[in-house]
């Protein structure tokens, strides 16, 4: 048998509703029509079976099916004072079950009609009214629970909804966070692994040239001093941001001319490096250009840890209304044949996760990047959108 399980809540209302359904039979008690030769006995039976059916309302959660159909059967043949309990458990059924059950409810209730209708000009005034009355009574009481039905679905649709919004603002902001991580770590990555690749380079070259004159020495112990001096200022810029929030972050971000600069520090390092370009003429947009720092960023910090002392090319070429391409090609690292594949080898061994990057930076920014291997060194080859300058005007 199942269980129900009521609050104090439900035992209040399953309690007034019995008390409604036996003052309704006590206040309709007057107008109900009883035939005049009926014996006392059979009429105290009734008003018992009236009442042993108001408290049968408190069965209305366990069978309010069985119940309703029930009260209704009793009501047409054996008691006049049903009809209060017979409405409490028609409300329930509308408003609990399916509308398939409250149909067949409804349709037990409403069989009487047609015969009464078919009869109604036999039936004298007093039954004829009481008869109306309680169709009546009938017909509203299963439209209010139908109407109770429909706004307990409304509300909790609405609460459903509520919560899936709930929840979808959460995966927004999980995601909006992973975003925020991911482009934190790119700029991490490209910033400080082109400082760290000159700190490495030179330290190595103090660490195998331990006789070299002191001039030399002293002049990578300062190449390496100023690149942990810029590392540790890069540092600390991306950690403000982390602190201020994007909408803080007003520190100057790279741009297409700041290439020379870029190639200039490579080349102190003792980087042989050729740079062809910037195109001359008005910039691209910044976030063109700042892409396509990165791209170069990213290609010479990899020429520098996997083919060392390898001549690295770079060409930039372009213009509005065309698109920007980038293109930074390394040779094969010295000693290596050129078709040993070293390059590939090299590149594969760093997990190319900054490849990664800066591939989904060039899709971000509506263009494409590929990287592989070419003639024994490596090569990285990316193509950006450079719209016209009206068109940059006009979105702006």
């Amino acid at each position: 048998m199942r269980r129900i399980h009521r609050t104090r809540r439900d035992w209040a209302a399953d309690l007034g509703l019995m008390l409604f359904a036996a003052c309704f039979a006590a206040a309709s008690s007057d107008s109900i029509p009883i035939e005049e030769n009926m014996d006392p006995v059979w009429l105290t039976v009734d008003q018992v079976i009236g009442g042993l059916g108001c408290a049968t309302v408190l069965l209305r959660r366990r069978w309010p099916v069985a119940l309703a159909v029930a009260l209704l059967l009793a009501g047409s043949e054996l008691s006049h004072y049903l009809t209060g309990p017979a409405m409490v458990a028609l409300f329930t059924v509308a408003a609990t079950r399916p509308g398939r059950a409250t149909a067949w409810v409804a349709a037990v209730a409403f069989v009487p009609l047609p015969v009464f209708l078919w009869q109604l000009p036999e039936v004298s005034g007093d039954r004829k009214s009481s008869a109306l009355t309680y169709f009546a009574l009938i017909a509203g009481t299963i439209g209010w629970g139908l109407f109770r039905r429909s706004r307990q679905q409304l509300i909790a649709s609405l609460r459903a909804r509520a919560e899936l919004a709930e929840v979808d603002a959460e995966l927004r902001a999980e995601r909006a966070r992973r975003e925020a991580r991911e482009e934190i770590a790119r700029e991490m990555h490209d910033v400080l692994g082109h400082r760290l690749t000159l700190l490495s380079l030179h330290a190595g070259a103090l660490e195998f040239h331990t006789k070299a004159p002191r001039e030399e020495i002293g002049k990578a112990a300062g190449v390496i001093r100023e690149s942990a001096r810029l590392a540790l200022s890069d540092l600390r810029e991306v950690i403000g941001v982390l602190r201020a929030g994007p909408a803080e972050d007003e520190r100057p971000q790279p741009e297409l001319a700041d290439l020379a600069r870029l190639v200039a520090e490579a080349r102190t390092a003792g980087g042989r490096i050729e740079l062809t370009g910037p195109p001359d003429g008005p910039a691209p947009p910044p976030v063109v250009g700042r892409t396509a720092y990165r791209i170069v960023q990213e290609a010479l910090t990899n020429a520098r840890k996997h083919a060392p002392g390898a001549a690295v090319t770079v060409r930039v070429s372009g213009g509005p209304a065309d698109r920007l391409t980038v293109d930074v090609r390394n040779a094969p690292p010295p000693g290596a044949a050129a078709d040993t594949g070293g390059g590939e080898g090299s590149h594969a061994e760093g997990g190319g996760q900054g490849l990664i990057g800066l591939a989904e930076r060039a899709r971000l920014a509506g263009g494409e990047l590929s990287a592989g291997p070419a003639q024994g060194g490596f090569r990285v080859r990316a193509w950006l959108p450079w719209p016209a300058a009206d068109t940059v005007s006009a979105q702006g």
